[in-house]
């Protein structure tokens, strides 16, 4: 709610401002309000939900994300024709529209189960479950069995609770950290705004010229995104998030090497006045590869790093590390997004279309990081996190320990 309000101001101080010291403050005030977003959102989506629909409640983050994006670049395209201040100030207006809904909404909405135990409010966070797992009954015996398993976690958290950022450099949890920190950052080192930003300038060189380039660039490069993180919402509970990760850079990987092999093979490379590199393709094979990859590449990403990477860090942290945990992770993605836009467009002057190159050598690395130290978190409650990350680092090998300890500590507790 707080994140909601102080959106709601920044958008009103930008689409008001008078000068450049408001629209900077107004930028600086949605930006505050992001991170708190980006941060609490996932976190209380996965914090409600049950584990075998947690990645498919959280992955609706990054399609909420897609649409906003698909919704901002049609409502800019529709201002441009407005000849007057309205073209500008009328879509930061329109934000408002959203953060008053949000605002609204979560009025309505309860606390989480977790956050409600935490605070010694047990009778309310059963009276949640219940109405989230068994349409109301409090007696339902699966209510019962996760209240207790989320009583007994809340108790080991208490004694080992994190008081201070720096606890979460300790080991073991350490460990989760390090890796919600590295898929937030591969999420952006995939180069996804590099592409939906470059994109038309790949149909440019690709011989799509003038506003058609922007439109279709944009334009359809949004419809897929939004499109191909559907079908992410409705099965990484069955694909589970390893398989998703690796399998997405892999194909990421794939569409980078094709679309700078088809520019190498297709190109005439010149060099401008100020030392950039030009390049033009005229319309044949390798230009149409070359968009075609454009938009596999989008696909790709939208159906696994853009949601899993959400997903992940929401879901290995214990309740309480999970705010100072997932705090960190997300101020890793925005910095690593910071870091790349801020790099791409130099390294574009320079090398061009050799950049794909090193972001295809990037998804094979996330690719291979993640099959070797990424610990399959599908399926686990929250509470069971514990074991999952109490082993050794090399999670490809270490299922069959996790689940007869998770088989040995579910005995344990019926036994009591």
């Amino acid at each position: 709610m707080l994140g909601s309000i102080i959106f709601t101001f920044g958008s009103a101080l930008q689409g008001s401002s008078v000068n450049m010291g408001m629209m900077i403050s107004g930028r600086l005030f949605n930006g505050i309000a992001i991170g708190f977003l980006s941060q609490a959102v996932p976190t209380y989506q996965s914090e409600m939900s049950a584990p075998e629909i947690r990645g498919r409640m959280v992955s609706l983050q990054q399609f909420s994300i897609t649409i906003g994006i698909l919704i901002s670049f049609w409502i800019g395209i529709g201002c441009s024709n407005i000849n007057s201040d309205v073209s500008w100030r009328l879509p930061l207006f329109f934000q408002i529209f959203f953060s008053l809904f949000l605002l609204i909404s979560m009025v309505f909405m309860p606390f989480s189960p977790r956050w409600l135990v935490a605070n010694s409010r047990e009778q309310e966070a059963l009276k949640v479950l219940a109405k989230l797992r068994s349409r109301g009954d409090e007696t339902d015996i699966y209510v019962m069995e996760e209240l207790d398993s989320i009583k007994n976690q809340v108790k080991t958290d208490r004694m080992v609770s994190a008081q201070s950022y720096s606890e979460l450099f300790v080991f073991p949890v350490r460990r989760r950290l390090v890796l919600g920190v590295i898929v937030q950052c591969f999420q952006q080192l995939t180069g996804i705004n590099v592409i939906m930003y470059y994109a038309p300038r790949i149909f440019q060189e690709s011989g799509i010229g003038g506003s058609n380039a922007s439109l279709i660039a944009h334009g359809i490069n949004g419809f897929v995104n939004v499109i191909f993180t559907i079908p992410a919402i409705l099965y990484v509970d069955r694909w589970g998030r390893r398989s998703t990760l690796i399998i997405g850079a892999i194909v990421c990987a794939s569409s980078y090497l094709i679309l700078a092999i088809a520019m190498t093979l297709g190109s005439k490379d010149s060099v401008g006045v100020n030392g950039e590199k030009i390049v033009k393709m005229s319309l044949g094979p390798a230009s149409y590869v070359s968009i075609a990859m454009v938009y596999v590449f989008v696909a790709s990403f939208a159906i696994s790093w853009g949601p899993v990477a959400w997903i992940y860090p929401s879901e290995i942290f214990s309740m309480s590390t999970r705010a100072k945990g997932t705090s960190i992770t997300t101020a890793a993605n925005w910095l690593s997004n910071f870091s790349t836009n801020i790099v791409a467009p130099i390294l574009m002057e320079k090398i061009s279309y050799f950049l794909y190159y090193v972001f295809a050598g990037l998804m094979i690395m996330a690719a291979i990081l993640v099959f070797f130290f990424f610990p399959e978190t599908n399926g686990r409650t929250l509470e069971e996190m514990e074991i999952l990350f109490n082993g050794t680092i090399w999670a490809y090998k270490d299922a069959d320990r996790v689940n007869r300890d998770i088989i040995v500590r579910a005995k344990k507790e019926t036994e009591k």
